[in-house]
């Protein structure tokens, strides 16, 4: 099958769904040239949906306990070295209120799979019903698995978005990242979130293994799933951990992931995390096509990243002003909490209409 890279950026300009060697195609390419165009094509499709408006999130990491031994995560387990700690709900509450007065969007509320929230669901429920009853904002929950019935609880509690991200759809792959841990019952929980209507995000890992046609497949699975966000993001080798020692790929893989990530979900939102790379990679992955800004982190507060645990955050680099030249250095602005609003409406509504 003959490829011309102006063909398929035309079809996706078209709205034409892109066949599956039609992305790979697209993930193969390395010249600068032909990246450029890539990235140019991935503004244009963000700026018909969503103009110059970009979404801010914050991140409130409430515990860092976790039971899991992933091999790439600085929190796993058996690590000794990573801070510890359990925020407590009027702890978390006065941060989030703190977000909510600086314009954060968002509330993302982030946890190792902690048995202390996990085995009395109630404590974290609890967590939920008062974020969203004091600042009235969106609230992500990014828990782990979690069963049918405390994902129940959790949306009754106000909780809008799941996210739970794969890291790779190949199972042997997802073995070696996720030691221990059932593949299937992961899928199974964010599909059962979006089918009792929450929005759901995705998302992948790289550099850790993946080949660029299971980035296809997972881009596949991001669809069927009807995901209305979806996230890649650089494996940042963690002291402490299996992986420690492995050599960091460079941030190119997540670039051109995110850009043929808006090349195939254009009205989706993607975001440009400040965990990875810091305020020194925004531009890049805004650039790129991403419209969602996550990771925003208040310093002297005592909260850590996960890829990266402490970079950029007491220096005042992960907050909404601290990131505000680098969105207009891209000709993009801050949205309203209104037009927020208005997207979460409208995408929960289109939702709705998906098949479960």
């Amino acid at each position: 099958m003959y490829m011309s890279l102006e063909y398929i950026l035309g079809k996706s300009l078209e709205g034409r769904e892109l066949e599956e060697e039609e992305v790979l195609f697209l993930l193969e390419q390395k010249e600068k040239v032909t990246l450029d165009r890539i990235f140019e094509t991935a503004r244009k499709l963000r700026e018909r949906y969503f103009g110059t408006k970009v979404f801010l999130y914050s991140f409130v990491y409430f515990s860092t306990y976790c039971k899991n031994n992933c091999s790439f995560c600085y929190f796993r387990n058996s690590n000794d070295m990573p801070p510890r700690y359990r925020k407590s709900v009027d702890e978390i509450v006065s941060t989030a209120m703190k977000m909510k007065a600086a314009g954060i969007h968002l509330i993302d509320l982030t946890m190792g799979e902690d048995p202390y929230f996990i085995d009395h669901p109630e404590r974290l429920t609890e967590i939920v019903r008062r974020v969203k009853e004091e600042t009235k904002l969106p609230i992500m929950i990014s828990p782990g698995v979690l069963a049918d019935e405390v994902i129940d609880e959790l949306i009754r509690a106000g909780a809008d978005w799941y996210a739970l991200y794969q890291e790779t759809h190949n199972r042997v792959l997802f073995g070696k990242l996720r030691a221990g841990q059932d593949y299937q019952a992961r899928l199974h929980a964010k599909e059962y979130a979006k089918k009792q209507g929450m929005l759901v995000e995705e998302g992948l890992l790289t550099g850790v293994g993946n080949q660029l046609a299971e980035y296809v497949k997972s881009f596949e699975y991001m669809k069927r799933l009807g995901a209305s966000q979806v996230r890649t993001m650089t494996f940042i080798p963690q002291k402490g951990s299996p992986m420690g020692e492995c050599e960091q790929g460079s941030f190119l893989s997540e670039l051109l992931n995110i850009a043929v990530m808006r090349l195939i979900f254009p009205k989706l939102l993607i975001p440009a995390s400040l965990d990875v790379d810091g305020l020194r990679g925004l531009e890049e992955r805004l650039n790129a096509g991403a419209n969602v800004i996550t990771s925003i982190i208040p310093p002297k507060e005592g909260y850590a990243g996960v890829a990266n645990a402490v970079y950029d955050i007491d220096e005042g680099h992960r907050t909404i002003e601290g990131i505000q030249e680098s969105i207009h250095k891209c000709g993009l602005r801050s949205a309203t909490a209104e037009e927020y609003e208005n997207w979460l409406q409208s995408r929960q509504n289109e939702t709705r209409r998906l098949p479960a």
